[in-house]
């Protein structure tokens, strides 16, 4: 079960509701509003349809991430798991309008070339155990 395949669609997966929760908040939040600890306010959010997007969010990433740490490297899978911070940011400039800064740039890159980092490394181990029978 454990295969590059298995991997590439766990972590797309999990990227994809990770990225429904995200958004699917920043919808919620504003279309009701900041936090008020009111019964209004309360009303108003279990009454908007994005919430619901966000709690099927949450609810698909926890069983796919569940699935994912029983069989994948737990250094690549946990830094993989951060790829919806980059699908957040691309998706908030162009469905949000909101400003992309140079240092908001640089820290995508930068958690993309860690996730490359750690797959790259955790193959090598795999590949040097492999030879050696281990």
């Amino acid at each position: 079960m454990s295969t590059p395949r298995f991997y590439a669609f766990g972590f797309g997966a999990l990227m994809l509701f990770d990225t429904l929760t995200q958004v699917s908040l920043k919808l919620s939040t504003r279309d009701v509003g900041g936090f008020a600890p009111t019964l209004g306010w309360i009303g108003g959010v279990l009454g908007e349809v994005w919430i619901y997007g966000a709690v099927a969010g949450y609810l698909g990433a926890f069983f796919i991430w569940m699935t994912l740490l029983e069989h994948a490297p737990i250094g690549p899978a946990f830094a993989a798991s951060h790829l919806e911070v980059v699908a957040v940011l691309i998706i908030s400039v162009i469905w949000f309008g909101e400003h992309l800064s140079w240092t908001q740039g640089l820290g995508a890159l930068l958690i993309l070339a860690g996730i490359v980092c750690l797959a790259v490394s955790e193959n090598r181990r795999h590949s040097a155990n492999s030879e050696s029978g281990n």
